[in-house]
C-alpha cells in the first residue's frame, strides 16, 4: 500500500472555502487503486489533515499523472490555504483493530489519531519492532480500534496512523492504556522528535 499525507495551513476566516473544496475531492471515489482518504481539522487551529491510502505507488502515480490537476483546479482551494506539505511513502506495517480491513476503517473511522515520527539514526528497525509487538497489541486490547498503519515518509520519518470508532474510545484509551504503552515502549530511544495530531473526521470529506 501506499499513503498520502496532506498539512494544509488554512487563511484565516477562509475554513468555510477550503471545506467546500475538499467535498469536491469526491468526485475521485471511481479512481482505480485509491482504497479511501479521509481528514478534518486539527484542533490546535486553522489547520486541515488528510491522510488517504492506495493499493500501491503505481496506482498513486497514475492518479497523480492523469487526473490529479484537473480536480484540484475544479476544487478550486488555492486561494484558500497559506501553504500545503505533502509526503508519500510506502505503509510498511498495518495494525488490526475490530474493522474487517483498511477499507472499511476508512469508511467508518470517526476520528484519526497521527504521530510524525522523525527517529534518531540508525532507529528504524527497532522503532518498527516497538510498533509491532507493543502498541499495536496494546491499543487493540483497549477498544474503540478500527485499524492504524505506519507509513514511511523517508528514510527517517515515520507516520503512525490510527483510526478509531469515537473520540470518547481514544479518549479512554489515552487516558488508561497510553501512559502503560509509551512507558514500554521507551519512545525516546528511537525517536528525535515526534508531533501529534487529533484529528476529529469530517464526514464530508470521506472519499470512499
Amino acid at each position: 500500500m501506499w499513503g498520502k499525507w496532506i498539512d494544509c495551513r488554512v487563511r484565516p476566516g477562509a475554513r468555510a472555502a477550503f471545506a467546500a473544496g475538499q467535498r469536491r475531492w469526491s468526485a475521485i471515489a471511481d479512481q482505480p487503486g485509491l482504497l479511501g482518504q479521509l481528514g478534518g481539522w486539527d484542533r490546535t487551529g486553522d489547520r486541515a489533515l488528510l491522510y488517504a491510502l492506495w493499493t500501491d505507488r503505481a496506482a498513486y502515480d497514475r492518479f497523480m499523472r492523469e487526473r490529479h490537476d484537473e480536480v484540484a483546479t475544479e476544487a478550486a482551494q488555492q486561494g484558500s490555504w497559506d501553504s500545503i506539505r505533502v509526503a508519500t511513502g510506502p505503509v510498511v506495517q498495518a495494525f488490526p483493530g475490530a474493522a474487517p480491513s483498511l477499507p472499511e476503517a476508512l469508511r467508518h473511522a470517526t476520528l484519526l489519531r497521527a504521530a510524525d515520527c522523525h527517529l534518531l539514526p540508525a532507529r528504524a528497525d527497532h522503532f518498527l519492532t516497538v510498533q509491532r509487538d507493543i502498541w499495536a497489541p496494546g491499543m487493540a486490547a483497549a477498544g474503540g480500534l478500527l485499524a492504524g498503519t505506519v507509513t514511511r515518509l523517508a528514510a527517517d520519518r515515520y507516520l503512525v496512523t490510527t483510526l478509531w470508532t469515537s473520540p470518547e474510545a481514544h479518549a479512554d484509551y489515552t487516558t488508561h492504556t497510553f501512559p502503560t504503552l509509551r512507558t514500554r515502549a521507551n519512545v525516546p530511544a528511537d525517536v528525535a522528535t515526534l508531533t501529534g495530531h487529533v484529528v476529529p473526521l469530517e464526514p464530508t470529506w470521506h472519499v470512499k
